[in-house]
């Protein structure tokens, strides 16, 4: 075939290894190549050297983040067999850590012959318009193209007859074609997040729907024809702009679940407001409808949305909303910010160091808050409250909320406040427009405007500090802004091991102009502690002017004019930047600064390495700092045990670090958070610095025990930190921090020791279910687990496993995929083995997880055996029947 030719250039040199490689990917009649970077090209492999067995191929997914995708979409037509095809995106991640959405815009027209095909999955792609082929697909049950760019759906769509599963959620749909009414086999519709404004009528035809999902959209009624759908069990209308609900809706005999919550409903019917199964939070019911002069002082009445911990986003109308978020963070939109309906979306994301930029003794204590859409400006302000870790420890300094613009950070005017109930301190800010957003503490910053006739700027930290700016000083006003460091006598003694050693405070000026000044600008600093005009000795006495980085420290005494009172020194520069001064004996005081001003940026912490006491393989891992510790072990030491804490290391805000597990340890080596086999972390003094993680061990721990340790590394040197002290982290040894014992005891017998037939795992023999509904196998779970597939994570979480288990799982059997998969099943059936309702549970897992195909197996192998079931129950009975006339015989 033409798209094979130069099919090795493509692939790059390791083609022929990928022929090996991609053969041992074929297994049955499925090919799950979305777990692998070059699924594609393995695919094309396949194809080339064993199409015969390709095209009986009958379950398929791919990537579609992938390179090749274009050149495998040409094959896949070969494919008549084709039962199941899986082309999804969110296998690449950006420079966030989120999903990033595949290249498939369209599909091949003749993918409409896949007359087989029951299962289509293009989740995460960049379609605009539904591919017309599909349309063609006369045997297709589950159709999934969540997470797109379809602002319609075609007028045929109800041609698809066979559909029962359809999820166009998170796209831009803003209406559907009346044929969607056709769609008599549907059983499961989710349109969650889209624009739709309105329904047809025809939605009310769907007949055998039982869970109907809208949330998210901008709704403002709903057809009386939804109260037609007598199959209905759950409907979800949640986040819209709803003023009115039919009552119809509280009689469908099905009705388990209805969500109203966060909508404009002022009243609703009687017979909703009763219903057990309604929920309405998130309303303004009772209140009554707000006067066209309404402005702010009505705030009382407007429209309150809470959100859950699953929910990123919600509409905004004319009319205005307060938010509140599972996070805690609020938000208030005056009426009129937002003159058509907006939807809002937003996510937290974990400060990354490339681009959060913190500057010279900031603090960070929130994580970073992103609002979407960036381009949007409000015609009022939007006010925001962001929580944030409450620095105690921190004083004379204050608590900005920080705003980045796509190139650089800036301050925005914060007020500070204390909820009443939770006491809890929150940042408060306006903006017109979003970005991303987080939480500070910086020093104590004055600013004022200096005009021609020039100005007075005093330091609110100390009064005593002042800059005077004298008439004629500047042409044009330019802004300028003053920062003062503290430095008490205690530190620099215990830095500089010398008592004679004093220090003023540090002061900082900075401008918007990089001219500088026409006149002299006087500055009044205060005299180190213990010196006075009165017992001064100045050849003791030097000024220091330091760079705004803090990298070089310049003794400028015998540059500048000196004068004193009492008190204060006082001397006049015409450019700005750090001044210090400093009253000693040393002769070269430009090193001692240096090491003094990096000191005063570092923070003592220890490291911390403890494993759960209930399963030593959870390990959690935490950089605390000096003055926390015991608070924190002693939350810890009920469910924790291990070593005691590091010895005291020194660290700056925002330095990367690394652990090492060593000596017959090891971790998870494809976590994203992982960097050559080292697990990365980033300090931040008042965030917690804390992973927990699964280790596992290489040894055969049947026998013996494995001790082990892990290790902490200093990683890249942050940008802003003083040239001296970059210099001595360099080399092997001085990139070691700490090192702690970490013990995995003996291994227990589990499950039994007959070697089970795949992969040489174990398993422990079980039935599930009971005789009425059928048994599920040890043979049956081995051949689902042969149709899992990298959904296993996703399968594994809606069957009840917890996120612990799940991860633990995966990093036992890393690198081998087969054994995370029948690990995972196995796990959730020992659990599970006594539940008679497990089989169903299993079933409805593989519907949420987007695995109709595997859910259709498994009720097909249930139904077989029920008609094995009620045939055995059959011949007992005639055998039963025939012994009783037998009876009957002898007895005559």
């Amino acid at each position: 075939m033409a798209e094979l030719l130069g099919l090795g250039d493509e692939c790059g040199e390791g083609a022929l290894e990928a022929t090996a490689l991609a053969g041992s990917c074929l297994a049955d009649n499925r090919l799950n190549l979305d777990v692998y970077p070059d699924g594609c090209c393995r695919f094309l492999q396949l194809f080339k050297g064993r199409r015969g067995e390709v095209v009986q191929v009958e379950f398929l997914r791919l990537s579609s983040n992938d390179r090749l995708l274009g050149t495998t979409l040409g094959i896949l037509p070969h494919l008549k067999h084709l039962k199941s095809l899986v082309l999804k995106g969110g296998h690449a991640r950006d420079e966030f850590g989120l999903c990033q959405h595949g290249s498939l815009t369209s599909l091949p027209p003749n993918v409409g012959n896949l007359r087989c095909l029951t299962h289509l999955d293009l989740s995460f792609n960049s379609l605009s318009i539904l591919p017309s082929c599909i349309l063609h697909l006369p045997s297709l049950r589950v159709l999934l193209v969540s997470h797109n760019s379809l602002v319609a759906l075609p007028e045929d769509f109800g041609s698809l007859s066979n559909l029962t599963f359809f999820s166009a959620m998170k796209n831009q749909l803003k209406d559907l074609p009346q044929s969607i009414g056709e769609l008599a086999l549907l059983q499961d519709l989710d349109l969650s997040e889209n624009a739709l404004e309105f329904l047809p009528e025809e939605v009310g035809n769907l007949h055998n729907c039982t869970e109907l999902d809208l949330s998210g959209n901008r709704l403002s009624s709903i057809p009386d024809s939804l109260a037609n759908l007598k199959s209905l069990r759950r409907l979800h209308l949640h986040s819209n702009l709803l003023v009115t609900v039919p009552a119809s809706l509280a009689s469908l005999p099905n009705l388990s679940r209805l969500d109203l919550q966060n909508n404009c409903l002022r009243a609703v019917p009687p017979e909703i407001q009763t219903s057990p199964f309604v929920h309405l939070r998130g309303n303004p019911l009772g209140e009554t409808e707000p006067s066209p002069q309404a402005d702010e002082s009505s705030a009382r009445g407007l429209r309150r949305l809470f959100l859950g911990s699953g929910e990123d986003s919600f509409t905004v109308t004319s009319e205005g909303c307060k938010v509140v978020l599972a996070c805690g963070i609020h938000f208030y939109f005056p009426p009129g910010a937002a003159s058509d309906p907006l939807r809002i979306y937003f996510r937290t994301l974990a400060p990354d160091p490339q681009w959060v930029k913190l500057r010279h003794h900031d603090v960070l204590l929130s994580r970073v808050l992103e609002l979407q859409p960036h381009g949007v400006k409000f015609q009022q302000e939007v006010q925001i409250w962001m929580p944030y870790a409450s620095p105690q420890t921190l004083h004379q300094r204050e608590v900005v909320v920080r705003t980045f613009s796509g190139q650089s950070w800036s301050d925005l005017r914060t007020r500070v406040e204390q909820k009443r109930k939770s006491k809890k301190h929150v940042a408060h800010c306006s903006v017109l427009h979003f970005s991303w957003f987080l939480v500070v503490s910086r020093l104590v910053q004055n600013e004022c405007k200096v005009p021609t006739e020039g100005t007075l700027l005093f330091s609110s930290v100390d009064p005593n500090i002042k800059v005077t700016f004298p008439p004629g000083v500047t042409e044009e006003t330019r802004s300028v802004k003053l920062q003062v460091l503290p430095v008490s006598a205690e530190e620099i003694e215990e830095i500089t091991a010398n008592a004679e050693c004093r220090a003023s405070p540090l002061l900082c000026l900075s401008q918007d102009s990089l001219v500088d000044f026409l006149r002299p600008v006087r500055i009044q600093l205060p005299l180190p502690p213990g010196v006075t005009g009165l017992n001064l000795d100045r050849s003791r006495l030097h000024l220091l002017h330091g760079d705004l980085e803090g990298q070089t420290w310049d003794d400028i005494t015998s540059q500048v004019v000196l004068q004193f009172t009492h008190l204060y020194a006082v001397f006049e520069v015409t450019h700005f930047s750090w001044y210090w001064l400093w009253y000693t004996t040393k002769t070269y005081i430009g090193g001692i600064a240096k090491k003094v001003y990096e000191r005063l940026r570092m923070y003592q912490v220890n490291f911390i390495a403890l494993q759960r006491k209930k399963d030593p393989e959870q390990v959690l891992l935490q950089c605390v700092p000096k003055h926390k510790v015991d608070p924190v072990l002693k939350k810890l030491q009920d469910r924790y045990r291990g070593p005691e804490p590091s010895d005291m290391v020194e660290m700056f805000e925002g330095e990367q670090f690394f652990a090492a597990f060593e000596r017959g340890i090891s971790i998870d080596m494809d976590r994203p958070d992982c960097v050559d086999g080292r697990l990365s972390f980033i300090f931040y003094s008042h965030l917690k610095n804390m992973k927990e993680i699964y280790v596992t061990s290489p040894v055969d721990r049947k026998g013996q025990a494995v001790k082990g340790q892990v290790s902490f590394y200093r990683g890249g040197v942050p940008e802003s930190i003083p040239e001296d002290a970059s210099r001595r982290r360099k080399g092997p040894d001085s990139l070691w921090l700490a090192t702690l014992p970490i013990k995995l005891p003996r291994l227990k017998p589990r499950w039994g020791e007959n070697p089970g037939p795949l992969n040489g795992f174990s398993f422990p023999p079980l039935n599930l279910g009971n005789a009425e509904t059928g048994y599920l196998t040890q043979a049956n779970l081995l051949s689902i687990a042969r149709r899992v597939g990298a959904d296993w994570q996703t399968i594994g979480l809606n069957l009840g496993l917890t996120y612990q288990q799940i991860e633990r799982i995966g990093y036992n059997n890393r690198e081998d995929l087969d054994k995370q998969i029948l690990d995972m099943l196995f796990s959730w059936a020992q659990q599970n083995s006594e539940d008679p309702d497990c089989v169903s549970k299993l079933i409805t897992a593989m519907k949420e997880s987007g695995r109709q195909d595997i859910a259709d197996e498994v009720e097909t192998i249930i139904e077989l055996g029920r008609q094995k079931y009620r045939k055995s129950i059959r011949r007992v009975g005639l055998e039963q029947e025939s012994s009783t006339e037998d009876s009957a015989i002898a007895m005559m």
